[in-house]
């Protein structure tokens, strides 16, 4: 085949063709072009998005069957990535992770993967009717965060469990490691599994030499990325790529219908059609800069009394195969502070916001988006916070925190025991009690810190002392919720006796 010409954007010549035509629209939506929007939200937003926010009429091609632009955008894309077949997602790479996971595997059907998954995972293992046996990540005891599952656990897995279809991998995790992809494609496909990887926050390793190799680039047989997380993509607009034979495309295109919109917002594909041709003529250059800046903000932040940013140095600890270092996992515990107080004074009073707080840290994302002022805000400001005075240590030796650190029973749970099927236990009567009496019920919901959306507890999996005892600390830490019907854990949802 001929080299595709990565400079065009077919979908949104197609949108932009329609505009400057001049038709008369009598069709959705109703703000017809944003002559019917209030002058409030049009002003701010301008007519010209306005003018693209169109629905799929002839022309504009149809994201559930496409012929036209959208499919010469997705023949675009997959040559970008290197991948066989690509398909554009307007619900994010939650859509994606369903899709994959729907099209691999059957009801009673049996998939592994790492208990660090995006919840977006458990949701399709509840809709999927699959028996999900959870991989032990390896875990960073001193920042307290999960990297990725090792090759060695993989195969442990498959041996155990060799009636398994699918290997479902988390890379990179939300702070920044990658595992070693290479050597699990090979044990996974050696035993003929499918290999299914959650990529999301990967969209650009696939553009630059110095960034660790992309799912794509060692042949998964699926992958999704977040475009809109760290390139050019609107909120929401994610892809999926196949490679190889082993996905079929008929079931895939299908499995789509099930989780994507019939009314999908055109100007978030626009912006992937146009996210790709940057990455594809421009992105190891761009992505050259966000590194150099990258680079430049970690050395200026470990050089700050009390702060230490994680950087390439994890490479080879278990866990950690390569570091996508646009990533800056800024350590704030030395200064007395948990990651959920320095996120809030970060914002309320320097004005900067970071991506994600845990106990230990806080997370900023160095994007193609960045300048050098930018990262000059965020050093200054994180300079600010360890000079100021904490009135009270969390970690001094009469606190909460780290009374329990060592006591040893503040560290990450174990994964749970798994008793019913997450389906069986989502689908089940349940009742609520309160959530500190409810050690050895089975849990009917999820229980998910957000961000980054890890689940601690699943449907269908006995609740431990343990658990409780740590995501009360937690809540009392500053934790975001998502998942229960109680956001405050105050009481939870379990089977009925």
């Amino acid at each position: 085949m001929p080299a595709l010409d990565q400079r065009r954007t077919p979908y949104f010549d197609a949108l932009r063709d329609y505009v400057r035509a001049g038709t008369v629209p009598f069709h959705t939506p109703g703000h017809k072009q944003g002559r019917g929007m209030h002058r409030r939200l049009r002003d701010f937003i301008g007519d010209r998005v306005l003018a693209i926010d169109l629905t799929q009429i002839r022309g504009l091609d149809d994201l559930n069957a496409p012929e036209g632009p959208i499919a010469d955008a997705h023949e675009l894309a997959a040559a970008a990535y290197g991948a066989d077949y690509s398909y554009f997602l307007i619900n994010g790479s939650t859509a994606g992770n369903q899709a994959m996971l729907m099209t691999a595997l059957r009801p009673g059907d049996t998939v592994l993967l790492p208990r660090n998954s995006h919840k977006s995972a458990t949701s399709a293992l509840i809709m999927s009717a699959t028996r999900p046996v959870y991989m032990q990540p390896e875990v960073d005891e001193e920042l307290h965060i999960d990297h990725c599952v090792t090759p060695e656990t993989v195969e442990r897995a498959l041996d155990e469990h060799p009636d398994a279809r699918a290997v479902f991998i988390t890379s990179p995790t939300y702070y920044g490691a990658t595992a070693d992809l290479a050597a699990i494609e090979r044990i996974v496909h050696a035993r003929d599994k499918l290999l299914l990887v959650d990529e999301a926050w990967g969209p650009h390793l696939h553009f630059h030499p110095e960034l660790p190799p992309s799912a794509t680039s060692i042949g998964a047989d699926a992958c999704v990325n977040s475009t809109h997380k760290l390139i050019g993509g609107m909120s929401q607009a994610s892809m999926l790529h196949t490679c190889g034979p082993r996905i079929d495309q008929g079931r895939l295109r299908s499995t789509l219908r099930l989780f994507q919109s019939t009314s999908p917002q055109l100007v978030l594909l626009a912006s992937l059609d146009v996210a790709r041709m940057q990455m594809a003529t421009q992105g190891e250059r761009l992505l050259g800069q966000t590194l150099a800046l990258a680079r430049d903000a970690r050395r200026r932040l470990n050089r700050i009394p009390g702060v230490s940013c994680l950087g390439p140095e994890c490479v080879g600890r278990p866990g950690v195969a390569g570091y996508d270092e646009t990533r800056l996992v800024i350590t704030v515990k030395d200064l007395g502070y948990t990651g959920y107080e320095a996120e809030a004074i970060l914002r309320l009073r320097y004005n900067v916001q970071v991506e994600l707080a845990d106990l230990f840290n806080v997370v900023a994302l160095v994007t193609i988006g960045d300048r050098r002022d930018s990262i000059d805000r965020l050093v200054r400001a994180v300079q600010a916070l360890a000079r100021e005075d904490r009135p009270v240590d969390l970690y001094a030796p009469s606190g909460i925190l780290e009374r329990r650190m060592a006591q040893g029973t503040y560290s990450l749970p174990k994964i749970p025991e798994q008793v019913v099927t997450p389906r069986e236990a989502f689908l089940a009567a349940h009742v609520e009690v309160p959530f500190r009496k409810s050690a050895g019920k089975i849990c009917a919901e999820v229980v998910t810190p957000y961000p980054p959306g890890i689940p601690i507890l699943c449907p269908g999996e006995r609740i431990t002392q343990h658990i409780i005892d740590y995501v009360r600390l937690e809540l009392k830490a500053g934790v975001h919720l998502q998942g229960p019907a109680d956001t405050r854990l105050r009481t939870i949802r379990v089977l009925q006796a």
